[in-house]
């Protein structure tokens, strides 16, 4: 059971569906007001009625904002929006690309459309908003993956120039975001800036293992056959977004914690360990410099660049 979340202000990218959705649903039943951001104003209108069905009258709010992480501009004038309101209590950096396409592509800014949208989106959004989260001594999650402890790739072709495939481009992805957000975390202790930034996962979660919900889940009736057939690994969005939610809103989550489901890919939320090169140091520092000047953006109260110590 969540806490009560009445009064507390949230971000979440991705909301139109999937874990973003569910992750959306489950703060406002607990009574908090919700931003919820996709890049398809139809889709995200679809994703607040829903919502907004689903909760009745008696818990929190809703609000959208277009919001399309791969492209920076878009970031930006989002992040615009979002700031000038009220503080902000938690930002959930979900959106992503699950399925990248076979061959390489990129974006409008020029990089590689995974790593963009997964990656460099959310790594402006959270240095965009983080004078409002430090106003509501909130959180930031970011959203990691059980597959960067199965293939443990090393993003030294941070955009896969030389040797792209999708699978490589999707966990290179989720190994940067799991570094970020620890990387993240000890940087803003150092700068004893009131933000926690944590790391979460949703292990095998799947569409054929989720509710149907029109406009939001429609898996084919061969999707539900193949999802069901692994059901001792698998479990619905709706449960992946558990962990995401707890890291979140969890009184007792502390900066630089990472969360899962307690069976890696199915179960209830639980504190876990992430890979061992996510907590690398050097692959962090690397990372965030990477990030620091393709996006253009350092974070305020943050010195342009650190060197994590070896712990």
């Amino acid at each position: 059971m969540l806490p009560d979340l009445s009064g507390k202000r949230y971000l979440v990218t991705g909301s139109n569906a999937g874990l973003g959705y569910f992750a959306s649903l489950q703060l406002v039943s607990a009574g908090a007001h919700v931003v919820m951001t996709g890049r398809n104003p139809q889709r995200l209108a679809t994703a607040r009625a829903s919502v907004e069905r689903a909760v009745g009258h008696d818990a929190g709010t809703v609000e959208t904002l277009l919001l399309d992480t791969s492209n920076l501009g878009s970031v930006r004038a989002a992040a615009a929006t979002a700031r000038g309101r009220k503080p902000l209590h938690g930002l959930l950096l979900n959106a992503g690309v699950v399925h990248p396409p076979r061959h390489r592509e990129t974006t409008y800014d020029g990089h590689e459309v995974v790593f963009a949208t997964n990656v460099l989106g959310h790594y402006a959004l959270a240095g965009e908003l983080l004078i409002a989260l430090a106003a509501g001594r909130g959180r930031m999650v970011w959203v990691g993956s059980v597959s960067t402890s199965i293939w443990k790739y090393d993003p030294t072709d941070i955009e896969l120039a030389e040797n792209y495939s999708p699978w490589r481009a999707y966990v290179q992805s989720k190994v940067a975001t799991t570094a970020l957000g620890l990387e993240a975390d000890d940087r803003l202790r150092a700068a004893s800036v009131p933000v926690a930034s944590l790391v979460a996962h949703p292990g095998y979660s799947t569409s054929g293992r989720t509710r149907g919900i029109a406009g939001i889940n429609e898996p084919s009736r061969m999707t539900r056959f193949a999802d069901n057939l692994q059901v001792a690994v698998t479990q619905s969005k709706e449960r992946g977004a558990w962990p995401l939610v707890r890291a979140l809103v969890d009184p007792e989550a502390e900066g630089g914690e990472f969360y899962g489901p307690t069976g890696v890919l199915r179960g209830e939320p639980r504190r876990a360990t992430p890979a061992a090169i996510t907590r690398d140091p050097e692959v962090a520092a690397r990372l965030w410099s990477y990030c620091e000047q393709s996006t253009r953006a350092p974070w305020p109260y943050l010195k342009a660049s650190r060197t994590r110590a070896k712990g």
